[in-house]
């Protein structure tokens, strides 16, 4: 067993000496071990010398000389042995070209709240085109941390102004009503197989308007429309223009049981020989991509052109160009960061072989 006496550091009894000791008691098994550690060559140094514990410890004169200074104005506190940050005082500093912060500034100002996964292709682009480095998604990432921190990167818009009066985005679900058919854990293999759509209440300075939205499970298209009023004849006509917008077939679509959902809507489905699945009341989880899509559409547009929604003529127009951003060059992660239409195009259009070919000829 190793003994270890520091008593020589505490001549005013044995209460003080707990009290230095107390002094290290919330520290770790390994902080003490070194604090010890030294404590044990500096006994060693005050009996043998600088010679011999240069050769037993490799440690020189001047540094037992620091640990005795640092104990002396700790008033012999024995953390004062502990080991200190180690953190360089001149640290690295990361540099990115200006061109590139700059590029995704108005990139995130163009699309709002995109992350850095989305923002990786364009900026890649933007690069190399310049003939400059690429950066990596941590990278962006960081890069618009600190575009955040300095201010020069706005927060999520969330309240307009009007006329003198300031309204405040409210995203309310409709009412559920009767259920019918279920999906029953259905799972799509094509695009096409299952498309969820949802509708949206916005109550802004005592108006309402709504947004109908729609998502393919396997591709992740995606295709919003607003409207004064909610009703069958609405969501019939949604899902006309959803069907002249998607490029591929409609097969089945599952709803929640609000009325607008039924009627016209299902009317106009059941001629159309598609397949309508209802939601299990109370459970959005079964609509899990429509919600998140929801929310998407929320923080990156909507909530960006709150004062267009009281013509929703102005804001489909704002609209479309948002989807047509997010369908063509919005990297998805359920895509291997793809966008919707380049994962379609990749994955379910076959190749084709070119009808010009050599025609054989004999004479």
């Amino acid at each position: 067993m190793q003994q270890i006496y520091i008593q020589s550091y505490f001549r005013s009894g044995y209460n003080r000496f707990m009290n230095y000791i107390s002094n290290i008691t919330h520290m770790s098994e390994r902080d003490r071990q070194i604090i010890f550690e030294r404590i044990k060559i500096i006994e060693f140094f005050n009996e043998y010398g600088p010679d011999a514990t240069k050769k037993v410890f490799g440690k020189s004169r001047s540094t037992i000389f620091l640990w005795k200074k640092k104990l002396r104005e700790e008033g012999g506190r024995l953390s004062a042995l502990k080991i200190g940050s180690r953190t360089p005082k001149t640290k690295r500093r990361r540099e990115t070209d200006p061109l590139i912060v700059q590029f995704i500034k108005e990139y995130r100002f163009k699309h709002p709240g995109v992350d850095k996964t989305t923002l990786k292709a364009p900026t890649d682009a933007f690069c190399l085109a310049l003939g400059l480095k690429t950066v990596s998604e941590s990278t962006i990432g960081r890069i618009i941390h600190d575009l955040k921190e300095q201010g020069r990167l706005p927060d999520y818009y969330i309240r307009t102004t009007i006329n003198g009066k300031t309204g405040r985005l409210i995203f309310r679900k409709r009412k559920k009503g009767v259920k019918k058919l279920r999906a029953h854990g259905f799972k799509p293999k094509t695009p096409g197989d299952l498309l969820q759509i949802d509708a949206i209440e916005i109550f802004l300075l005592g108006i309402r308007r709504y947004i109908i939205t729609a998502i393919d499970l396997k591709s992740r298209f995606a295709f919003a429309y607003s409207y004064k009023t909610l009703s069958s004849a609405s969501a019939r006509d949604f899902m006309i223009k959803l069907r002249e917008v998607i490029p591929f077939e409609a097969r089945r679509v599952q709803t929640d049981n609000g009325k607008e959902f039924h009627k016209f809507f299902h009317k106009y489905l059941e001629d159309e020989g598609i397949i309508h699945f209802y939601n299990y009341p109370r459970s959005p989880k079964s609509n899990a991509h429509i919600e998140r899509f929801n929310r998407t559409i929320q923080e990156q547009h909507v909530g960006w052109h709150m004062d267009e929604l009281y013509e929703p003529s102005e804001f489909n127009l704002g609209l479309m160009k948002y989807l047509i951003w997010y369908n063509t060059e919005k990297a998805h992660r359920g895509l291997n960061k793809l966008s919707p239409l380049a994962y379609y195009v990749n994955n379910f259009i076959p190749a084709q072989k070119s009808n010009m070919l050599w025609t054989l000829t004999i004479y």
